[in-house]
Formats: structure tokens, C-alpha cells, sequence
């Protein structure tokens, strides 16, 4: 694996939120355009409150992740490792972001907190390379 595969995947997890944002609107009739937060929030549909749920928490879990490939790359850990960390996350993402939609509550945790060693992981190894 090349670092390229590490930037296409920080690439897909920026896009991932857009994903779970389109499956939560077209989970309930008449989708509002002119006020999405506002129709969103008066919905009572539970797979869009759970698929608007994974979009949040994509959101939140993409910039630690960005920063993460970044950091390694900069610091000069194998272009294989971050390749590797980074394809995992991704994987990770996506069955976090099946399993919320399908109300899997305990794979969905799983992916979440693998998902997040996988950013630690990254992280953790920019800082003790020292570059």
C-alpha cells in the first residue's frame, strides 16, 4: 500500500457523513430543503434519527482521523502502516455507520472504539517517531 491509499481514504471518510445525512433523509416522506434541521428534528422515524446519529458521529470522528494521517505521514512512519490504520478506519466507519442505521447497538460500539484505536494508533505513532 502506498500513502496515496491513506489520503484516498481520509477522502471516502470525509464523505461518509453525506452518506448517513442521505439515508436519514430519505428515511420519512416529503424531505424539506428549506429547513433540513428544523424537518430532522420534528421527524419521529427511528431509522432517520439513527442514520442522522451516524452523520454526527462521522463528523466527529473525521477530523482526529484527518489530523491522525497527516501527523504520521509528517512524521515519517511507513507509508504501509498509515495505508494500513487508515483502510481499517474506513472499514471501521462504514460497519459503525450499518450497524447505527440497522440498530446493532454492540457492533456498532465495537467499530466505534476499533475504529478509534485505529486514529490513537496513528497518533500515538507520529509522536514517538519524533521527526
Amino acid at each position: 500500500m502506498t500513502l496515496s491509499t491513506a489520503y484516498w481514504c481520509v477522502l471516502i471518510a470525509a464523505l461518509l457523513p453525506y452518506l448517513w445525512v442521505a439515508v436519514a433523509k430519505a428515511s420519512a416522506p416529503r424531505y424539506d430543503n428549506r429547513d433540513p434541521r428544523g424537518w430532522i428534528a420534528r421527524q419521529d422515524h427511528p431509522r432517520l434519527g439513527r442514520a442522522y446519529n451516524a452523520h454526527l458521529n462521522a463528523l466527529e470522528a473525521f477530523a482526529p482521523f484527518a489530523a491522525g494521517v497527516v501527523m504520521a505521514q509528517l512524521a515519517g512512519v511507513t507509508h504501509d502502516r498509515i495505508a494500513l490504520l487508515a483502510v481499517a478506519f474506513v472499514a471501521l466507519r462504514v460497519l459503525h455507520g450499518i450497524a447505527y442505521v440497522a440498530d446493532v447497538a454492540w457492533l456498532r460500539s465495537l467499530a466505534w472504539f476499533a475504529a478509534l484505536g485505529c486514529v490513537v494508533a496513528l497518533l500515538a505513532q507520529a509522536a514517538m517517531s519524533g521527526a
